[in-house]
């Protein structure tokens, strides 16, 4: 293991983090905050500059990074950047304890959502800020980032560092450098939220919110671009108007295309993109989905609380499965309360998440429709052993290596989701009962069996709010310290994609070379 190697770059890291801290402290200043606000960034941020630089002092004997020190590298940096990201929360007052901080932030990195706040209406500007911008520095991804500043001639430990943080089953370059690819991705990413901003700044106020127009319009776009989800008013965007709703739901759907397709756009190679199995079965699903969902509202209108008209119906319903698939987790209205039907497509939108190469969480597209392929070619050589398979997605030959990749992530992926939903039974908020106020009225929830298997899948798949006693309107908060930590790293883990978390227990990978 290149220890110093590794230093060094999470030394730059933590400067990085010190250097985006900047923009709460800033927010705090326009607020006019007490200082409490203020020092609640620049006591971390100092500490960070301070320990970054040290850490650049030791000169590693290889710049090169191999496999396993790319993904111990990344889940490393996502830790320090948690650990310290938590702090601001702790000394302003905004969430006193630190294990509630960190599921938090946790949660704001990893693109989750997931809230251990009950009233959002305490927490200080700049802490809204911070959460909801954490977002948007975890979408892309952190190294992501970092991977602009690697010199040129670490190509090799600049594609390990990709492969361990980007989603999906197949990483590649879009351009000869990984510099090159970094900045490509990033110029898409800021455009397109640049461009969200601009549009929701159309829409006239929320009642109530006149003054904060723009801080709301550049906080919904952030969690929109890291399909994150963080409220940054109460009900989660239940009182944003249609319009924005509606800007919100498209760009949602926009983010969780793979960033890949974008460039392809950009060359003119619009034939491409449209031929792309992923492409064409992400809008599929979404489509589908979208008339499951409001089919079966309509079918059901009298028999569930809410009182929809045609047009909200379908506006709540094309924003929670935009905000659901693409694992962002913002809510619209209760859908806890809505049909039986209504519920299942969402849990099973929960699990697939949107396409690799995006900012969404999930299995990933992707690697489902090669699974299907896969269990379609072992069916056939059942019935014909001599049958020499030959698996293709998006138009190229899959290697067996691939294939077996992707059902080991599926396999570990639900292997993991089951040990959480273990654990979380010991809990001992299960069989509480809790009451929750939303658009369907007031009703009373049991936390039972539903609240932790739907827990457990949102943290792995980064999507925010679940069901039951965790839903749209409700929060983590009743959780014990140990659920909470366990079902961070949960979030650490689907956000990672399971390999860059679990090598760091292998006595292999902390071997000197």
């Amino acid at each position: 293991m290149n220890f110093k190697k590794l230093g060094k770059i999470l030394g730059k890291i933590m400067i990085l983090e010190s250097m985006l801290m900047l923009a709460p402290l800033v927010v705090s200043f326009i607020y006019g905050e007490e200082w409490k606000y203020k020092l609640a960034f620049i006591i971390p941020m100092a500490a960070l500059a301070l320990m970054g630089f040290l850490l650049q002092i030791p000169k590693p004997k290889r710049d090169t990074l191999f496999q396993k020190e790319g993904f111990a590298l990344t889940a490393f940096a996502w830790l320090v950047m948690t650990l310290f990201g938590a702090v601001p929360f702790v000394i302003s007052g905004d969430i006193p304890n630190y294990a509630d901080a960190f599921f938090e932030i946790m949660s704001g990195f990893t693109t989750t959502g997931s809230s251990i706040i009950r009233d959002i209406t305490v927490i200080s500007h700049s802490g809204l800020f911070w959460r909801s911008f954490s977002h948007w520095i975890g979408g892309m991804g952190i190294l992501v980032f970092v991977l602009i500043f690697i010199p040129e001639s670490n190509e090799g430990s600049s594609m390990h560092l990709l492969r361990a943080e980007s989603p999906g089953p197949q990483v590649g370059k879009l351009a000869s450098k990984m510099k090159v690819t970094a900045r490509i991705l990033y110029l898409i990413y800021i455009g397109m939220t640049v461009l969200e901003i601009i549009i929701l700044m159309f829409d006239k106020p929320i009642p109530g919110y006149e003054e904060d127009k723009l801080f709301i319009s550049i906080l919904s776009t952030f969690g929109c671009a890291g399909t994150g989800g963080f409220g940054c008013i109460p009900n989660s965007v239940e009182l944003y108007n249609p319009f924005s709703q509606y800007v919100m739901a498209i760009f949602l759907i926009l983010f969780g295309v793979n960033f890949s397709l974008y460039y392809l756009i950009i060359l003119g190679k619009i034939k491409t993109v449209l031929k792309s199995e992923e492409f064409k079965s992400y809008f599929t699903i979404v489509i589908l989905s979208v008339a499951l969902i409001f089919i079966s509202l309509i079918w059901r209108f009298e028999d569930y609380p809410q009182d929809y008209t045609m047009e909200e119906a379908f506006r709540h319903t094309l924003f929670q499965v935009a905000s659901i698939i693409t694992t962002a987790g913002f809510s619209s209205t209760d859908f806890n309360v809505w049909p039986m039907l209504a519920t299942t497509v969402m849990f099973i939108l929960m699990l697939t998440g949107a396409m690799a190469g995006s900012t969404a969480g999930g299995i990933k597209l992707s690697r489902i429709v090669i699974a299907f392929k896969g269990i379609k070619v072992n069916i056939r050589k059942l019935i014909n052993p001599r049958y020499v398979p030959k698996i293709e997605f998006e138009g190229k030959q899959l290697e067996q290596k691939t294939i077996n990749d992707v059902f080991a992530f599926i396999t570990l992926y639900f292997f993991i989701f089951i040990a959480a939903v273990f654990f979380l039974s010991f809990d001992p908020v299960n069989g509480e009962v809790f009451t929750v106020v939303s658009d369907a009225g007031s009703y009373q929830v049991k936390h039972g069996l539903l609240s932790n298997l739907s827990a457990a899948v949102v943290c792995i798949s980064n999507v925010g709010p679940g069901f039951e006693a965790v839903g749209p309107y409700s929060s983590f908060a009743e959780y014990s310290t140990f659920s909470k930590i366990l079902l961070s790293f949960a979030m650490l883990i689907g956000r990672l994609e399971i390999l860059p978390v679990l090598i760091l227990f292998s006595p292999k990978t902390w071997k000197t070379v």
